[in-house]
């Protein structure tokens, strides 16, 4: 099942060499570090899109920021903080994700 809508850090999810979101073929694998790596990515992607709004509240300095270059550079900013938090352990979501993963390829494999 492919995932048709716009995210941010989706394209960056599919550049990674990762299974991205093809969700019939990562449960057709075979390879445990292939189900880590999606779930963190699933985590980063949802923690961005949390962390977007918070983000976008904060009032930049006129002389030195502001404008479409800050909005880009912050929402790279925001992509990074929510991989980064994805990979120190995250909030639990990775977990749950791969423990789907797993429960779907055991269903498949009976």
């Amino acid at each position: 099942m492919e995932l048709d809508v716009a995210l941010p850090g989706l394209e960056a999810i599919r550049q990674r060499g990762g299974p991205g979101l093809d969700t019939a073929a990562l449960a057709r694998s075979r390879d445990p570090e292939a189900v880590r790596r999606a779930a963190e990515d699933f985590e980063a992607v949802f923690l961005t899109q949390m962390l977007a709004p918070v983000f976008a509240t904060i009032k930049t300095d006129a002389l030195f920021g502001g404008g479409p270059s800050e909005d880009i550079y912050r929402s790279l900013l925001v992509e990074e903080y929510g991989k980064s938090i994805a990979a120190a352990g995250g909030i639990g979501i990775a977990d749950q994700v791969q423990r789907e993963i797993l429960a779907i390829q055991e269903a498949m494999s009976s």
